[in-house]
């Protein structure tokens, strides 16, 4: 952070500095319900030439008027800047500069000039960026702080002055501030306080993909979030056309995040779960690990390929076309010809298969020219719609049914063994075919990593539509036919990953960025990394960075920034619930939210002592309904979510509930991880020996 010696005001006076900033606050919300009005009162029944264009139109004064809604425990805006220059202007001397207000959104008086400037626009980025080193013709910086909607402070830094030689940066006390306050419900966004690394990732262009490397607190999920708000903001016209995806891990952590991008004025964006991507099927079946990893391998691509193209066969008849009383013979070796180029050419089978009776159709006209005949498009289209065309594709270029083609392949060892051949050995093979017979597709019990394998076929055989830009949160846990399944989502577009490779808590987890972003097809993808630790307390993190030598050697440990140590305990305690439910009422003294951690099997048991004891609690992603401040959160599902407070309960037991001490290892360093506030760290068995 570069916050060279700011003052703190909060002065009462109603015509001092703060009651004017006040007065402007008040005016600009004024101003907002203005815009709102303004919208609300639009007549459309005249402008729009019929029912359709009015629904569109309707929808989308709709969609205004909710991103124009004045939250009122939400500042408006949260900073200003005085520039030295009008910016664009040349600096010449006695050019007057300007001042802006940086905010969420954009509001302007009923003369249309700026009383609010959106964060994302180009005039707002030295907020973000300019320093006492690089001041960016800034002179001065403020930053407002709140009570609620309420503003009761400021904090000047003057960046431009020449008779402050202090080069030195210290923190700013509202932006720690804000950065440290409890946090009750849903994750909110961090607009107020992007620091200048996040806000070079936030601002990269469309064109590129980016994959962000962070531990835990570095902000990596709010960074792609705001990402994709600034996009709509600079790309709106071009992503309103592609549209944009945001992927979470379960549905638990988007119901953390999903009222992030609407408080910025964003209510377009989507959110899904790449089990979301792939629902071709009903999943009622789970795999082993050994079978998941092998059904999760990019290799597996090679397999579906070979028997999605094993349908097809060399034609050897020619086709007779019957038209009138003329006949048209195209022989066999012509039909192999088309074939064959239709193969090489690598199109997707579907297309392939569409364009096999053009083809031939062609072939009859070019016959048809040299005996004299006129025949144009609609006759291509009749020839094409022949019953003896039709027949030969159906022989030469059978339809394919994704989901029946992977039960084959799932299911008889000889279909599997004859496309898996040099790519899968035979005990892999073993590992995925299913022991039982199934009769149909419905019957099957299909897992998660038979749904990727089924998304894949339907891709084989016809193009997924591609999005304009796609965040994937939590990356690392994707196998690389799961980064292939987001990837064709993306083909024409661009990516933001977000993941951290020491949090990775599958058995096919990430081992290394340029492996995955290779499977997602980005290969010349940017990565970047955040060391800097804004949420999680300096005490809690150095503990929990202990781990990492032995579950992510040579990866940068997170050094937290903030100035508060953050309460941090270990606490032995007898084989007693009850002093775990002691634990939980004690952090609950404290404001903000409580996550009671703990591995999958002594959830149960834990909800039991706490209901037995009074204290409500939730499940996760149920926080952004309730205002119960108590969460139970399984160790399963704890990535990505944050609590003011954590306890953690049998850090043995979060081990030993993983089917390998690695992976039972980053799971511990996920669930150490989520506090912001305090740790209590609660065990009757020993510690796993790398914490001690």
């Amino acid at each position: 952070m570069s916050s060279p010696n700011p003052d703190l005001v909060s002065d009462p006076v109603a015509d001092g500095p703060l009651g004017r900033e006040r007065s402007h606050l008040s005016d600009s919300r004024a101003a907002l319900r203005a815009m709102r009005e303004d919208a609300e009162s639009l007549d459309i029944k005249d402008v729009t030439a019929n029912w359709v264009n009015a629904a569109v139109l309707s929808r989308q004064i709709e969609e205004r008027i909710k991103a124009l809604a004045d939250l009122s425990h939400t500042p408006l805006f949260f900073g200003r800047l005085d520039y030295l220059h009008a910016p664009g202007a040349e600096q010449a001397e006695g050019a007057e500069g300007e001042q802006f207000y940086i905010g969420r959104r954009h509001v302007h008086d009923a003369d249309g000039d700026p009383m609010v400037i959106d964060w994302r626009a180009p005039v707002s980025q030295p907020f973000y960026r300019a320093s006492k080193t690089d001041p960016m013709d800034v002179a001065l910086r403020r930053r407002f702080g709140y009570t609620g909607g309420d503003l009761t402070a400021y904090e000047d830094e003057h960046l431009s002055d020449p008779t402050d030689p202090s080069k030195a940066a210290t923190t700013s006390k509202l932006l720690q501030q804000e950065i440290e306050r409890p946090r009750v419900g849903p994750m909110r966004d961090i607009v107020a306080t992007i620091q200048p690394e996040q806000d070079e990732i936030v601002r990269s262009g469309l064109g590129g993909s980016v994959c962000v490397q962070g531990g835990p607190g570095t902000g990596k999920t709010a960074v792609g979030l705001h990402r994709v708000a600034y996009l709509l903001y600079a790309h709106r016209d071009r992503l309103a056309r592609t549209g944009t995806l945001v992927i979470g891990p379960n549905s638990s952590f988007l119901h953390y995040i999903e009222q992030v991008l609407p408080a910025l004025g964003e209510l377009e964006v989507k959110q899904a779960t790449v089990d979301d991507l792939v629902a071709h099927v009903e999943v009622r079946g789970s795999d082993d690990a050994a079978a998941a990893i092998v059904k999760g391998d990019a290799r597996m691509a090679d397999v579906l390929r070979n028997a999605v193209y094993s349908h097809v066969t060399l034609p050897t008849e020619p086709v007779m076309v019957v038209r009138g009383s003329r006949r048209w013979r195209v022989p066999a070796y012509e039909l192999e010809q088309i074939v064959r180029e239709l193969l090489d050419r690598g199109i997707r089978y579907g297309a392939a298969r569409e364009a096999l009776p053009q083809r031939i159709a062609h072939m009859v006209l070019v016959q048809m020219e040299r005996s004299g005949e006129a025949p144009d498009d609609r006759v291509q289209d009749s020839v094409a719609r022949n019953t003896a065309v039709k027949a030969a594709v159906k022989a030469v270029w059978p339809p394919v049914d994704p989901a029946k083609l992977v039960l084959r392949l799932l299911t008889d060892a000889d279909f599997l063994a004859a496309h898996a051949a040099g790519i899968l050995d035979e005990d892999e093979q073993k590992e995925i075919l299913w022991a039982k017979p199934v009769r149909s597709v419905k019957s099957a019990k299909w897992s998660a990593a038979d749904a990727v394998l089924i998304d894949e076929t339907i891709d084989l055989v016809q193009r997924t539509h591609s999005l304009g830009h796609v965040v994937l949160d939590e990356a690392q846990d994707l196998s690389p036919m799961q980064y292939r399944a987001v990837g064709r989502r993306c083909t024409t577009g661009s990516a933001t990953v977000l993941g951290d490779l020491a949090q990775g808590t599958t058995p096919w987890a990430t081992r290394s960025w340029d492996e995955a972003l290779t499977h997602l097809g980005k290969p010349d993808a940017v990565i970047e990394e955040l060391t800097a630790g804004f949420r999680v307390p300096t005490d809690v993190i150095t503990y929990a960075s202990r781990l990492l030598p032995h579950i992510a050697p040579g990866l940068t440990p997170v050094a937290s920034v903030r100035e508060n140590p953050g309460f941090f305990d270990v606490r032995p305690i007898s084989d007693d619930v009850g002093e775990v439910v002691a634990a939980c009422e004690e952090l609950l003294r404290n404001e903000g939210s409580t996550g009671l951690i703990a591995a999958d099997a002594r959830i149960p048991a834990l909800a039991e002592a706490l209901t037995a004891a009074g204290l409500g609690h939730l499940s996760p992603g149920e926080e952004t309904t309730h205002e119960t401040r108590l969460t139970l959160v399984p160790a399963s599902l704890a990535k990505g979510l944050e609590y003011d407070y954590v306890v953690l309960d049998e850090p043995q037991a979060v081990v030993d509930g993983e089917p390998d001490e690695r992976t039972g290892l980053r799971r511990l360093y996920v669930s150490l991880t989520r506090a912001v506030s305090g740790l209590i760290v609660v065990h009757a068995a020993p510690l796993p020996d790398e914490l001690t």
